[in-house]
């Protein structure tokens, strides 16, 4: 029996309707069963990024972070965009794993959604630049922006729009894929 492949879920928003983080919740719902969810939910417990403050182990709430994507195999962040960039929480979040290399490598996908027609094309690409640059395999093919979420997904969380669907479950399906070969 093949193991589950782990995953480490991120909404970037505070939000407690968020529209991305129901968008996290249904992809969940959407996944293949191989896949396993850990949903991290602690953005806000995060002290503002201080290199001064990211000595041995770093805060307790930056341990519990680091701790979370060493055991994921995998990660998926959905954003909203905010002043043109991504939810400076999750900014904060990724600044702590700079250094420390835990996203190293980790097959990543990217959904950033918005109400707007742009569908946060700015916090998508503002987003991948980070990513980048801490080295997160980042599967292109399947992160992509999706706008007018509101009219896509009900206020309960589900996706309502049979394109949007599909396009979450491919995305889904190439994690998976991606994560199934590099294990064999």
């Amino acid at each position: 029996m093949e193991r589950d492949i782990n995953i480490l879920a991120i909404s970037g928003s505070l939000r407690k309707q968020s529209t991305n983080t129901l968008l996290m919740q249904a992809m969940i719902e959407l996944a293949p069963s191989v896949l396993n969810f850990q949903v991290y939910n602690q953005l806000n417990d995060l002290a503002h990024f201080n290199p001064d403050l990211d000595v041995d182990d770093g805060p307790v709430a930056v341990q519990h972070l680091r701790s979370q994507l060493k055991q994921a195999d995998g990660v998926l962040v959905c954003t909203p965009e905010y002043g043109n960039g991504i939810p400076g929480v999750l900014k904060n979040a990724l600044d702590w794993i700079v250094s420390s290399g835990e996203w190293m490598n980790k097959p990543t996908v990217v959904v950033a959604a918005s109400p707007s027609p742009l569908g946060g094309d700015k916090a998508h690409a503002s987003i991948l630049l980070t990513l980048n640059m801490i080295n997160a395999h980042i599967l292109y093919d399947a992160s992509f922006t999706i706008p007018h979420i509101t009219m896509k997904m009900n206020q309960q969380g589900k996706v309502i729009d049979p394109d949007t669907k599909k396009a979450l479950q491919n995305s889904l399906l190439r994690l998976t894929e991606v994560l199934t070969t590099e294990k064999k």
